[in-house]
């Protein structure tokens, strides 16, 4: 497969008056082309953090320290944010969590769409205003020719963001980062945008990436995960694999944590006890050791290093560990490869 995205060791710290935030710390990953990448983790996890580093958004007092973001050949880390400009919304897009924050409210959806198209591709406004309506028509947008005419504020909050999503997808971007796509929609809706985004992938070959912390999300659409926790990447791998076989503690934590139709009706969710790490002063070793209820002594001692479970599969996770104590569902003496 193509590869239109690779991180590499990246580390993105915001520097206040208390200190160093350190809010992505050397992570590593990659994304093919026409492929669906979901991050999940709880809030704080760094997910959106990961996500602004890419688009080129992160101001003062945050900054790329380190690390590599190599998009469709070439590193954009260290771009400019004039060099940025031309990339942003032609060949990057980024669907924001509140499209009624996201959409200026003085102008018309025709006003936003027809300013972007015009911006990247160089057309005239007439055939900017048709690409226009060809993506908003694309979205499900009905009688989209009348409805690209209407404020922000007269759409549904579903309606708002399918504009978001054609406004995104204006003009042909080989890559889009969707923060909370479906945030405070409701269930029909949210599986309507769902199929839209998956809709992307197969028939436009456009590549994914979509940051929540709802597994359902996750399950529904995403062909590969990263779960996140303390700025670092827990846990990578296709979706069976996650689900089916999760080979880090915080992983299990999450899945336990999720409705499910085969528990009885009065069951209880099973919640992730104590609080994430403060990232001014994050722990030596594993960020969830002081959550973690299997935790061992070098897990609080040791940076974790990364565990090849299979050639798609890796965990962060001392349990994976050759000289690691048995525990059931661990794939006890897995290959370091970092």
């Amino acid at each position: 497969m193509t590869k239109i995205l690779e991180v590499k060791n990246l580390n993105t710290s915001f520097f206040t008056h208390l200190g160093e935030v350190q809010a992505v710390r050397g992570n590593s990953f990659t994304l093919n082309k026409g492929e669906i990448l979901g991050i999940v983790g709880e809030s704080g996890s760094g997910k959106s953090v990961t996500a602004m580093s890419i688009m080129g958004l992160i101001d003062h007092p945050g900054e790329i320290k380190s690390g590599e973001i190599i998009f469709n050949g070439e590193n954009i880390a260290k771009k400019t944010n004039k060099e940025m400009s031309n990339i942003r919304g032609k060949e990057i897009s980024m669907i924001f969590q509140d499209p009624m924050t996201s959409l200026n409210p003085v102008y018309t959806i025709e006003n936003l769409m027809v300013e972007v198209i015009q911006r990247h591709k160089h057309v005239s406004k007439k055939e900017a205003r048709r690409l226009a309506i060809e993506k908003l028509e694309l979205v499900g947008i009905p009688e989209p020719a009348s409805r690209i005419k209407s404020f922000p504020h007269e759409f549904s909050g579903g309606m708002r963001q399918r504009a978001m999503i054609a406004t995104a997808l204006s003009c042909d971007p080989k890559l889009l980062i969707a923060d909370e796509p479906t945030t405070a929609l409701d269930v029909t809706i949210q599986a309507q945008i769902l199929d839209i985004l998956k809709k992307l992938a197969t028939e436009l070959d456009t590549s994914i990436m979509i940051i929540t912390h709802d597994l359902g999300v996750i399950a529904e659409t995403c062909t590969k995960i990263i779960v996140m926790y303390g700025g670092l990447i827990m846990e990578k791998g296709p979706i069976d694999e996650i689900f089916y076989n999760p080979q880090h503690p915080y992983t299990i934590g999450l899945l336990n944590s999720v409705p499910r139709m085969d528990v009885e009706e009065k069951g209880r969710l099973i919640p992730i006890p104590g609080s994430p790490p403060d990232l001014m002063n994050p722990p030596k070793g594993c960020p969830f050791s002081t959550r973690c209820p299997r935790v061992m002594q070098i897990c609080k001692e040791e940076p974790v290093p990364t565990f090849k479970v299979n050639d798609n599969h890796t965990s962060a996770c001392w349990l994976l560990h050759k000289d690691a104590p048995e525990v059931g569902g661990f794939a006890k003496g897995s290959e370091i490869i970092d």
